[in-house]
């Protein structure tokens, strides 16, 4: 498989690494937004959080959990993201959890801030849409 995720998991690539499970791996972002970004990622090859089985899926949210808590001591927030599928922002198609610390001086803003053309719907539009997803 050519996933630069798979072979940073059998080490043909080389990774910071920070925290393993025998099912999830951390290691330090290679393009950083921000100074300790790390990405948490299931060592099976899965594309979206829906894929994944429960028991890799229990592991990786339990090592995002770990990080978070870890990279604390960077900063006094982390923002944890999933792009998860293509649409979403999902740049690399193997699953993984962004953990970026984030402090006051950092520029970005909350998620809200990144879209520019947001919805508005009505009470019925709100039913539509609990009806599609149940």
């Amino acid at each position: 498989m050519d996933c630069i995720f798979c072979k940073i998991v059998n080490g043909a690539i080389p990774a910071k690494k920070l925290y393993e499970t025998q099912n999830s791996l951390a290691f330090l972002d290679a393009f950083p937004l921000a100074r300790g970004h790390t990405l948490v990622i299931p060592k099976n090859h899965y594309d979206k959080v829906q894929k994944m089985n429960p028991q890799d899926n229990s592991d990786l949210f339990e090592v995002v959990r770990i990080m978070a808590g870890r990279l604390e001591s960077i900063a006094p927030s982390v923002l944890i993201a999933v792009h998860n599928g293509k649409e979403s922002g999902q740049e690399i198609p193997h699953v993984h959890v962004h953990l970026i610390p984030r402090d006051p001086s950092d520029g970005a803003g909350p998620v809200h801030s990144m879209f520019s053309k947001r919805p508005s719907f009505d009470e019925n539009e709100f039913e539509k849409i609990v009806k599609i997803i149940k």
